[in-house]
């Protein structure tokens, strides 16, 4: 096989009470094509990412180096639907993309896991590419190096929606706000709830649901860099959400409830400030997925 296209699926990480330990991901999905070639190349890139330093590369690479092989690809940015910079796992795309094309080119010599662990290296932790890899609601861990994670089904009931606005909120900045320590109340807070995340999930059971996604760990510390969130998620209760939550570092918010709540909540927020916007998210059930190349020559 010379050419293989992937496409990955947009993620939300935490989940609330879950910091640094589940995603789920959604039906956004950015589309990547990879050939063997004799160098480096890229097509479709902002010319500022057509370098070394393209997590999509960087994955491809560390696969080809695991298992031997030549690390010589052209990579082709096809369509982005993630919003970048937004918390909705845009670079976990590029790390899941590169690495499952990598060993796909090459026979597919590494397990889904080792693909997880090579993605989990990269990224830091595996909360985003857990889901991109997998698809669903996966919770995860790392031990001793070692990723582990289970994927569970997310009750159809639910009804999600993001809420983005005209501005970035940095990973950085999201990670320099909270705090070295904690209280131990507000660990046994989370961790009482991340127990009972996934079933509250599965069976859609919203007084679970709003339970569960409550934080004391990462959330009051940032909500404070998110400009007028207060009044969004005042809105987003007043239409009907069950959970408001921050999906990953931001900017994105991410509202669980009972029915579509997206033409009401715009309408409510269209006068706000920041131009925030709501948009109706399904859950992806497949995470990476293969699509024949058209270009492939096998």
């Amino acid at each position: 096989m010379q050419a293989v296209t992937v496409r990955v699926p947009a993620t939300s990480a935490n989940l609330g009470s879950a910091f640094d330990t589940a995603g789920i991901a959604f039906d956004l999905y950015n589309v990547f094509s990879f050939e063997k070639a004799e160098a480096l190349s890229f097509e479709g890139f902002d010319p500022k990412f057509c370098n070394e330093e393209n997590l999509a590369y960087i994955a491809y690479k560390a696969v080809c180096e695991k298992i031997g092989v030549p690390n010589g690809v052209k990579i082709t940015q096809n369509a982005i639907e993630v919003p970048v910079s937004r918390g909705l796992g845009s670079s976990a795309t590029l790390t899941v993309a590169g690495a499952v094309a990598a060993n796909v080119l090459h026979d597919r010599p590494l397990s889904d896991m080792d693909i997880l662990a090579v993605c989990t290296e990269i990224e830091g932790h595996p909360d985003n590419v857990a889901p991109a890899l997998f698809g669903g609601l996966c919770v995860s861990l790392t031990d001793d190096g070692v990723p582990f994670s289970v994927c569970h089904t997310v009750s159809e009931d639910i009804c999600f929606t993001a809420i983005y606005p005209n501005f970035e909120v940095a990973t950085r900045d999201a990670r320099a706000v909270l705090p070295k320590e904690v209280d131990r109340r507000d660990a046994i807070y989370n961790l009482s709830r991340v127990a009972l995340l996934p079933y509250a999930f599965e069976k859609g059971d919203f007084a679970l649901l709003r339970a569960v996604t409550r934080d004391k760990l990462h959330e009051p510390y940032r909500k404070p860099l998110f400009r007028n969130i207060s009044e969004i998620e005042a809105a987003a209760y007043e239409c009907g959400a069950v959970s408001f939550i921050i999906s990953g570092a931001g900017s994105t918010c991410l509202c669980i409830s009972k029915e579509p709540i997206v033409e009401k909540l715009n309408e409510k927020i269209a006068p706000l400030a920041n131009e925030w916007r709501a948009y109706a998210l399904r859950v992806d059930k497949n995470g990476a997925v293969i699509e024949e190349d058209a270009h492939e020559k096998a």
